[in-house]
């Protein structure tokens, strides 16, 4: 872990107007740690916090939270419905994730809580009701170093990009990120359509996915990510991306399937 007097100097020199590469060049510190250091500079958060030599983005470690497999899930609920707000008063540097989980879904909440419970297995994770739905809540120091997406605003409103580090991650484990983010904003359900035949009426039923995010960037990561695993999927208006081909479909439903 790098001590204050070498970020500093290295802060000094991004601020100097030198690129990540030429100071990573000249210090000897990785672009990872400039990058992440920058980022939390400009976010206004500190960079010497308790537990920092837990969070491997304040090492400086190319690598993101430990299990990947479920941070890529919790990743996809987070951009679908959580948020990161400081706990009480902002000078402490707590921060709450809070992800809100309809109470129709009890299985899906669980889940949810289970994968914070992998990532940070020291921090309490708490249960909260909220009108018609329950918030999956839990506190720490490093939840924006984890969510660098966390930004003042609404997520429709604002760029939303992945880190480079995250990028690797959703490219392991796409199954998982699509898990999170249909659980999240998407469902399941069989789709009636109906034709009219020279032989009269006929209703043609047809399970398919859909997937609804006002935020054109979210649509673009799902819909990546929907590619990667070389399931086909349809533009369905403005703010739905659905798959409903029969075998994008089926190989939905080897990871994801109903709600439950």
């Amino acid at each position: 872990m790098y001590d204050s007097t070498v970020r500093d100097r290295a802060l000094g020199l991004l601020s100097s107007g030198l690129n990540i590469s030429e100071v990573s060049r000249r210090t000897g510190i990785s672009r990872f740690a400039l990058r992440e250091w920058r980022l939390r500079t400009e976010q206004g958060r500190d960079l010497y916090v308790a537990g920092a030599r837990d969070c491997p983005r304040c090492t400086g470690s190319p690598s993101g939270p430990q299990p990947e497999r479920d941070y890529a899930y919790l990743l996809g609920q987070y951009l679908g419905d959580g948020c990161i707000s400081p706990v009480s008063d902002p000078g402490k540097g707590i921060w709450a994730l809070r992800i809100s989980c309809a109470n129709a879904w009890p299985g899906v909440m669980h889940e949810c809580e289970a994968a914070i419970r992998a990532i940070h297995p020291h921090n309490k994770v708490r249960l909260i009701p909220r009108e018609g739905c329950t918030e999956v809540n839990s506190h720490s120091k490093h939840w924006p170093c984890l969510f660098p997406q966390h930004s003042p605003g609404k997520k429709h409103l604002r760029k939303v990009e992945l880190a480079m580090w995250q990028q690797t991650i959703v490219a392991r484990h796409p199954e998982r990120f699509v898990r999170g983010l249909l659980h999240s904003d998407g469902s399941r359900f069989t789709n009636r359509v109906r034709r009219q035949l020279p032989s009269g009426e006929r209703w043609y039923e047809y399970p398919r996915y859909n997937f609804t995010n006002l935020s054109l960037d979210i649509q673009v990561l799902f819909a990546e990510a929907l590619d990667a695993l070389e399931i086909p999927w349809k533009q369905m208006n403005r703010t739905t991306i659905s798959v409903a081909r029969r075998e994008g479909v089926a190989r939905l439903d080897e990871f994801v399937g109903p709600k439950y």
